[in-house]
């Protein structure tokens, strides 16, 4: 954590080269133009590094934060350090922000919203806000874990969260990381996250293709799919000592486990009461490529757009003053969009309207506010992956409308609402685009395909806001590793740097179309 936010004051100079005019980038260099080309060749060198530097730090960023506990900590400590302050949900907040300012709360430790807001914002102008999720396909525990042995073989119970427990999580490392719930000698209640990074603890045997039929699938989720952890030769008594039997989950889980999981939490075994727990590939993304035109790394979806818009939002953050600022940026960051995000944590659960109701209400100095008022001058982004031009499988994909890497943000269009962005919302973002310099593509399923789904929908028809659903792009979603271009990184947090930065500016033009 520390490494990373280091360079932070280096890529905040160093973006600004991405705000060059966008017709710089598009020179022929080889034609008779009168241009520097000496000097356009070191820009564009100069940025080539820097996007190689946000690439490189969304690898580290994926690699040493797992879980999206891991994420929520890694957001709230990167905002704390640069001058935002925290807001337990459960206080009143009126005292704290009536004269504006950087602020977050979080959400059972995995949904997220940070927000600045003016000492002269006024409801009549809206906010501006950047909207994603951070939970990814993963394995969870179950509430047991523990199973009989077989033939010496220790097993793990596990349930798959989303559409995982396929064949790609066959024959990966697999680490532990979550959170874990523990009481104090003093009887206090705390919780703690713990990561085995860089080592694996787990790992999901394929059956050998010598076997013939048995090992072409489909495969039986619940028995046939179950990692591995252990054998009978394992150094360590299988007993619980008198202390652990204090621990309310022995006898669901493996001892052996419960001790590994107590050692990384720096606790006894008996203190444990609860926990919260994923498997998760622990090997670490990379550029790749040839000329490194990608990143080639695990959880894509959707820790990708998440850091770009966290980046995007802090650097933005990082230039206003509160005292002369008459705007209300957010950023949200929610759980469990895999399973439908209808939790508390999710975005059905109105952590956004609660934010955007309590700043409201605080700098107003009043508690009659109309929400609707708030939404109605307000965008929304919807930030999620979407679908990378797959070349070994183009008959799937709509002629103009498959995204390819180190183009630019992808904005999602479908006819049956599963996306938020209607003929509005499209022109708002192509606008703010022209405005920015960003190159745009599109993202259309043929007819004979079906829709994926994001948050977008959600947000929208909760809070009537004009919604846009785009993202980066990304190839093998859903996978347990995945793809994208190496300059994507970059390229998104230049684009959700522009939106905070001139959103209002683009919106007034359309008054009221």
């Amino acid at each position: 954590m520390e490494e990373q936010l280091q360079i932070i004051e280096q890529l905040k100079k160093t973006l600004q080269l991405l705000t060059l005019e966008q017709s710089k980038l598009k020179v022929d260099t080889n034609s008779s133009q009168s241009i520097n080309s000496n000097m356009y060749e070191e820009e564009i060198v100069t940025k080539d590094f820097l996007y190689q530097d946000c690439a490189e730090l969304f690898i580290d960023f994926t690699y040493k934060h797992p879980t999206t506990y891991h994420v929520v900590k890694f957001a709230s400590e990167m905002l704390k350090k640069n001058g935002f302050h925290y807001l337990p949900e459960n206080e009143n907040w009126n005292d704290r922000i009536s004269k504006g300012g950087k602020f977050y709360t979080t959400r059972n430790g995995t949904s997220f919203a940070a927000f600045v807001i003016g000492k002269n914002w006024k409801p009549e102008n809206g906010t501006g806000v950047i909207a994603s999720h951070i939970d990814s396909l993963t394995v969870k525990l179950k509430p047991s874990s523990i199973k009989d042995h077989v033939e010496g073989f220790e097993l793990l119970g596990v349930a798959p969260y989303g559409g995982t427990l396929n064949s790609a999580w066959f024959d990966r490392d697999l680490g532990i990381a979550g959170k874990i719930i523990y009481k104090k000698d003093d009887g206090k209640i705390e919780s703690t996250l713990i990561d085995s990074t860089p080592y694996p603890i787990a790992k999901i045997p394929s059956l050998a293709p010598h076997f013939g039929a048995p090992a072409e699938g489909p495969f039986d989720k619940e028995d046939q799919a179950v990692p591995i952890i252990g054998y009978v030769t394992t150094e360590g008594s299988s007993e619980p000592t008198e202390d652990e039997k204090k621990c309310p989950l022995v006898g669901k889980h493996s001892i052996h486990l419960l001790r590994y999981i107590a050692k990384m939490a720096n606790i006894k075994v008996s203190q444990i009461i609860q926990t919260d727990l994923d498997l998760f590939d622990v090997q670490k993304g990379t550029l790749g490529g040839l000329n490194q035109d990608f990143i080639f790394a695990p959880r894509l979806d959707d820790r990708l757009c998440s850091f770009a818009a966290t980046w995007g939002f802090d650097m933005f953050a990082q230039k206003i003053n509160t005292d002369n600022f008459d705007g209300f940026s957010v950023l949200a960051l929610f759980d469990n969009e895999e399973v439908g995000s209808l939790s508390r944590q999710g975005a059905k659960g109105g952590l956004l309207e609660s934010v955007v109701q309590h700043a409201s209400y605080a700098v107003c100095n009043t508690e009659i506010v109309d929400l609707y008022t708030v939404f109605a001058n307000s965008v929304i982004l919807s930030a999620d992956v979407n679908h990378m031009f797959n070349p070994n499988f183009s008959n799937v994909y709509l002629k103009n409308h498959s995204p390819k890497p180190n183009v630019g943000v992808t904005i999602s269009l479908d006819p049956n609402a599963h996306m938020s962005t209607d003929v509005v919302a499209l022109a708002f973002v192509e606008e703010l685009a022209r405005n920015n310099g960003d190159d745009l593509q599109y993202f259309h399923i043929k007819n004979n395909s079906r829709s994926g789904g994001t948050i977008g929908p959600s947000i929208q028809s909760q809070t009537g806001a004009l919604t846009v659903d785009l993202g980066i792009a990304q190839l093998s979603m859903h996978s347990i590793r995945a793809a994208t271009g190496s300059r994507d990184v970059g390229l998104g947090i230049k684009f959700f740097l522009g939106f905070y930065q001139k959103w209002k500016e683009v919106f007034e033009k359309f008054n009221n179309v």
